[in-house]
């Protein structure tokens, strides 16, 4: 049987399943996205209806303006797809140190979208793109046909506006299958080779992330009868070191309606952080010492956070 996730990290520090402090304010516009990623816990798909209105992101700006120095984490489904994409990064700007953009870099190749790389490039993104492979085969299986393509003919046009050099790209690998990450300097040494060799592409950093039990793919697991095996994996591969610096101590997680989460696959799970009497957080008006009157709302897709190296949305969280 598998240990309770939540005991466990606290025999490593009664203090792990509490909030520290904000660093990351994580902000999802929604689940409409053009892609149906096998991996994808969120299940965005173009079908997607959950949409992040103005009223919403303005509350969001204002938390950030209330909130000097924290980081500003966008992501989806496809965030450039919520159809008021630009209000938000106007009325972000200046609001963070640091706003990164979560992009599956296909959306950027697809007609009526090429104007993206030059809008992100104006408005000061970093560029967090989604690349599981550095091998065409292996990212067209997992995330569709053509999308290998798309996201290399993106890169090069990122590239050529400064983005690597200048300004900063990031690539984010998880797993195509039921297993975890493997060494994130290694992983990432192998993509700068290959892809410099291959296409001539540089980029800043390479993230590792391990693909939760949660969503399209705890279906996928639940499908071929192998979610029992892969939280085993993830349970055995438990890394103590990884468990202090799990990323809901110090980041918190926006939906569409403005409800606050510990992390994005709690949002997917429907699973927000709670007052007192039980209601859900929401963005408006929130006082961060709320966060850290409760514990972090945990459960067992949380093994993948601290398995292996770890992993967070910055990527693995001990080398």
């Amino acid at each position: 049987m598998i240990p309770v996730f939540k005991e466990r990290l606290r025999t490593v520090n009664p203090v792990f399943d509490t909030f520290e402090s904000l660093k990351t304010l994580q902000v999802n516009l929604g689940n409409l996205c053009n892609l149906h990623c096998n991996h994808c816990h969120m299940n965005a798909s173009p079908s997607g209806t959950e949409i992040m209105d103005r009223q919403v992101m303005q509350l969001i700006a204002d938390f950030l303006t209330r909130h000097p120095g924290t980081v500003l984490d966008v992501t989806g489904g496809c965030p450039e797809m919520n159809p008021d994409f630009l209000y938000f990064s106007e009325i972000t700007k200046g609001c963070s140190p640091r706003r990164l953009l979560r992009s599956n870099l296909a959306i950027m190749a697809e007609p009526g979208w090429e104007w993206l790389p030059e809008f992100c490039r104006q408005q000061d993104w970093i560029i967090i793109g989604s690349l599981p492979c550095y091998l065409e085969e292996n990212v067209d299986r997992q995330r569709g046909n053509g999308v290998y393509k798309k996201c290399i003919q993106v890169l090069k046009r990122l590239n050529s506006l400064g983005y690597g050099s200048e300004a900063e790209l990031n690539l984010i690998y998880n797993p195509g299958g039921v297993y975890i990450p493997g060494s994130q300097s290694e992983l990432e040494a192998a993509y700068k080779s290959e892809m410099l060799q291959r296409h001539g592409i540089r980029f800043n950093n390479l993230f590792t992330i391990t693909n939760a039990p949660v969503g399209r793919f705890y279906e996928y697991l639940e499908s071929n009868g192998s979610y029992s095996d892969y939280m085993q994996l993830l349970a055995d591969r438990f890394n103590p070191v990884a468990a202090g610096n799990i990323m809901c101590r110090s980041l918190i997680s926006v939906d569409w309606h403005g409800r606050v989460y510990n992390c994005d696959f709690n949002q997917a799970l429907g699973m927000p952080v709670t007052s007192a009497n039980g209601s859900a957080l929401n963005i408006s008006g929130l006082n961060i010492s709320e966060m850290k009157i409760d514990k972090i709302v945990l459960s067992q897709h949380c093994y993948c956070c601290t398995a292996g190296e770890g992993s967070s949305c910055s990527g693995a969280l001990v080398q």
